[in-house]
């Protein structure tokens, strides 16, 4: 069996949780042999997982000719160049969400959030997507979107349902939300592209998209989304210094919360929401109401394990779940977190693309939609209106 050398490019959080999943991936040979970093922390990642290679660029990275793949961990605004440069360089890419976004031009006064239009913003942002889909397409290379939810068991099964039933989804409604980011990069636009509905906000977003073109597959039918509505602010702009002990978000001039509300070519409808402040953990939930019965996707929070403890030294060394702010009281604890949320299951559905060739469950036209109508609803709160697509 041939063996399939991945390379890291960015070495945070979401690099730990990949390399959790790259460990456990079965049938398939494959290691992560380089990991690139602009900072001195690449080297310790890299003694920390055993990884034989580190280098200080990406122009190093994609340059190693061992690796097959190039997995992209890095903040959203290098993500189109990232991509294009490995696949012009021959290789397979992963890449973390979103696919693209706007985050400014030469003549844009800042901060781009608060002057630019979103309007302009989702012509700029087609524009290139369009460019990176062509240079994916030119490439022969494969394009993986690393969309945990739509690995995540709890939506599987909702899918499962869906096409052994070929019933008609009424409704859904998604949400991720937690208590804010800790990346000091999430407040500008400049650097993640939109505030909590493009970084939390494009998961369930992602996996609404997703059931909607399971049903249409099992129904015979084309389904697409014909319009968006939008809301967003900042709800947290108002609190005093000492009302921020648990809630992190501070924006510059992104938004702290935000609702879309997707209508489908069938007449039927998807919520999203997401929020910056919203204590006790991360919420990852899948509402799904269709024609012939109702599914509850608890992605986070679930009740595999409930605990009720009182003592926070003690259990200083015990994994709760992510972003809560404390391990007493009553909790909902995470068993095999990267599991339940999908990740393991992603990059084993990507290591098996590699090496048969096959397309992935999370591909380029999930990556495009998802990017499309998450700008399309900013177009539509900042003009207050519909935006027909």
């Amino acid at each position: 069996m041939t063996k399939i050398r991945i390379g890291l490019a960015g070495c945070g959080f979401v690099s730990e949780l990949h390399m959790v999943a790259y460990r456990r991936v079965y049938g398939v040979d494959v290691e992560v042999r380089a990991v690139a970093a602009r900072g001195d922390h690449v080297n310790a990642f890299a003694r920390k997982h055993a990884i034989p290679n580190a280098y200080r660029s990406f122009a190093e990275l994609i340059a190693d000719r061992e690796l097959d793949v190039i997995d992209i961990c890095t903040p959203p605004n290098l993500h189109a160049a990232m991509i294009v440069e490995a696949m012009q360089a021959g290789k397979h890419v992963i890449c973390e969400k979103p696919f693209s976004g706007y985050f400014g031009r030469d003549g844009d006064k800042a901060p781009i959030g608060r002057h630019v239009p979103k309007a302009l913003m989702y012509q700029r942002v087609m524009e290139e997507m369009e460019v990176t889909r062509a240079a994916i397409e030119r490439s022969g290379q494969l394009f993986m979107y690393a969309e945990d939810w739509i690995y995540a068991p709890a939506v599987t099964k909702t899918a499962e349902i869906i096409r052994a039933t070929g019933d008609k989804i009424l409704f859904m409604k998604g949400e991720e939300s937690h208590s804010g980011s800790h990346a000091a990069h999430a407040a500008e636009w400049a650097m993640t592209g939109g505030g909590s509905l493009i970084r939390m906000g494009c998961h369930p977003l992602s996996a609404v998209l997703y059931l909607k073109q399971v049903e249409a597959k099992a129904r015979g039918e084309t389904i697409t989304v014909a319009s968006v509505t939008c809301d967003v602010g900042n709800v947290t702009a108002g609190l005093k210094s000492e009302e921020r002990a648990y809630i992190k978000a501070n924006p510059v001039d992104v938004e702290d919360w935000g609702t879309l509300t997707a209508t489908f070519s069938d007449g039927t409808k998807a919520t999203v929401f997401s929020g910056d402040m919203i204590m006790g953990g991360v919420r990852n939930l899948i509402e799904t109401y269709t024609s012939g019965g109702s599914l509850f996707a608890n992605i986070t929070p679930n009740t595999h394990l409930t605990s009720y403890q009182t003592s926070e030294e003690k259990l200083a060394s015990v994994y709760i779940t992510e972003k809560v702010d404390r391990k007493t009281g009553w909790q909902y604890v995470c068993l095999e977190e990267e599991w339940t949320r999908g990740y393991l299951q992603e990059i084993q559905d990507f290591m098996e693309c590699v090496a048969t060739g096959r397309q992935p469950l999370a591909d380029l036209a999930l990556a495009y939609e998802t990017t499309r109508v998450n700008y399309a609803g900013y177009w539509a709160a900042d003009e207050g209106r519909r935006v027909v697509l």
